[in-house]
């Protein structure tokens, strides 16, 4: 049985903690003077009261954005720019400690997560595009000439502009890294809109940027509603790109809006990620692995591996290794040791997930594990697998973002194919196996952006990171992440 501590005390924040807007390199309240109330999920109380930025924020961000581009940072040589990234990977290290608290406190995931994943990746993030930042070059282009005269032709690559940055509360500084890293890399401006859910760590990398040398009104932090924030940055016409994480429907309004002023997008929409378990794998590397990828950050995570495809010569084994390493979980204090999963981000989440656990059960899958609520304070989720699950029914259609896994049986390498690419997702696939064949072959015909063999999540700032179908339009990270970030301009010379 799922272990739940006692609810925590009211936590005190660190000290001096941002709750602020950062435009053009000062810290100040909205300009109406609105707040949002920002909840610690363990307990459902108030951490900290948020500037929630206008319309009219938002604008003057964006205006401060566009005048560095057009000024010094736009004349910022790459190596400089370089230097300057470095600075603040080692400034994010230095504060981990304040980073890690602000994240477990803000969205309730145990405090070992972020220091153990998303700082570190943040810093190197960081680290990497500040090794990029004077090596974006063009090419040279031989033509036939230009009406019996010599030509040169060469491309370069410059900056998209001002970019608009929306960031998902689930794991907002890393994520925020990924955007802000090789778009700062490539001498682009941005303005930030942080979760309301879980704004604090994002709001406090704003003031590490300052302290690293990036000039005022290079990099804007305007937290807020989405409804009203949000849709201002996606619509405001000096706007040039907006990169978002998030939901397929929010996705799909952005898009639209987008559209509209021919604004650039990278979109990164979520996953429905299957983890396809051979019959010739190391069952309890797969066990283990399969558990990380349902229950690591709760579960709210993109490329969660939530569709667990096991060959039915394991199937049993898995189900009792996947609901004993369920039961194994201990639920509490997100700064408490013991701690191994936290509460939800937000009551509407605890709520969301257990519908989706209700829904299970009515269409007919067996519980092994959790499928309860937990009363008391703050917004907890017993983690639940479902077996003798099909994949026609909802929790395994739908994206649950929560610690949910569905397992489901297959006979042969064609039908784990075909239950793996059912679906409208296409992020992530996990696939475990000791012939080296089936894990080439399996990758190469799955439809997801990223494929791991025998791990859950390898992911690094060099390699490329999106998805395919509803799961997303275009790529971050890798060189992927500077080609996403840059126009390509010719220029022909007749000699």
């Amino acid at each position: 049985m799922t272990t739940l501590q006692d609810s925590p005390g009211h936590t005190t924040l660190p000290e001096s903690t941002a709750t602020e807007l950062l435009i053009d390199g000062q810290w100040r309240p909205a300009q109406d003077g609105e707040t949002f109330d920002d909840l610690h999920p363990a307990t459902g109380q108030l951490l900290a009261r948020v500037a929630a930025a206008t319309a009219a924020d938002v604008d003057d961000a964006v205006r401060a954005a566009r005048a560095q581009l057009d000024g010094d940072w736009g004349a910022t040589p790459g190596t400089i720019r370089g230097q300057v990234l470095n600075r603040v990977a080692e400034l994010i290290e230095r504060d981990s400690d304040t980073l890690a608290r602000l994240e477990a406190l803000d969205i309730g995931k145990p405090v070992g997560q972020p220091s153990m994943l998303d700082i570190p990746n943040a810093a190197a993030t960081f680290r990497h595009f500040a090794g990029w930042a004077d090596k974006i070059t063009g090419q040279t282009i031989p033509t036939a000439g230009y009406f019996g005269q010599p030509t040169l032709s060469y491309t370069v690559r410059e900056p998209v502009g001002v970019i608009g940055a929306i960031v998902p509360w689930n794991t907002p500084l890393m994520i925020a890294a990924w955007k802000l890293a090789p778009a700062l890399a490539a001498g682009n401006t941005l303005v930030v809109k942080p979760p309301e859910d879980a704004p604090l760590s994002i709001l406090h990398l704003g003031r590490l940027l300052s302290e690293a040398g990036v000039p005022d009104g290079v990099v804007n932090i305007v937290p807020g509603l989405g409804q009203v924030a949000g849709d201002a940055l996606t619509k405001h016409p000096g706007v040039d790109k907006i990169s978002f994480t998030g939901s397929p429907l929010v996705g799909r309004i952005i898009g639209r809006t987008a559209a509209e002023n021919f604004t650039r997008v990278t979109l990164e929409l979520g996953g429905k990620s299957p983890q396809i378990i051979l019959a010739d794998a190391d069952v309890d590397a797969a066990i283990n692995g399969t558990a990380m990828g349902l229950f690591f950050n709760q579960g709210e995570v993109c490329a969660a591996g939530t569709r667990v495809l096991v060959h039915r010569s394991l199937y049993d084994q898995v189900v009792e290794g996947l609901a004993a390493a369920a039961n194994a979980q201990v639920l509490g204090d997100p700064l408490a040791e013991s701690t191994t999963m936290g509460a939800l981000v937000s009551a509407r989440q605890r709520d969301s997930v257990m519908s989706y656990i209700e829904a299970g059960k009515r269409e007919g899958a067996r519980v092994v594990a959790g499928g309860e609520p937990i009363d008391g304070d703050g917004f907890f989720v017993r983690p639940t697998i479902f077996a003798d699950a099909s994949n026609d029914m909802t929790i395994a259609r739908e994206e649950i973002f929560g610690p949910v896994g569905t397992v489901i049986p297959f006979d042969d390498i064609d039908e784990a194919l075909a239950i793996a690419n059912d679906t409208e997702y296409g992020l992530a696939a996990s696939i475990w196996t000791r012939d080296i064949s089936y894990a080439h072959t399996l990758a190469g015909k799955v439809r997801a952006g990223a494929v791991w063999v025998n791990g859950w999540a390898a992911i690094d700032p060099a390699l490329p990171w999106g998805g395919m179908k509803a799961s997303g339009i275009g790529r971050e990270l890798g060189q992927a992440g500077i080609d996403a970030n840059t126009e390509e301009k010719v220029i022909t010379v007749v000699l």
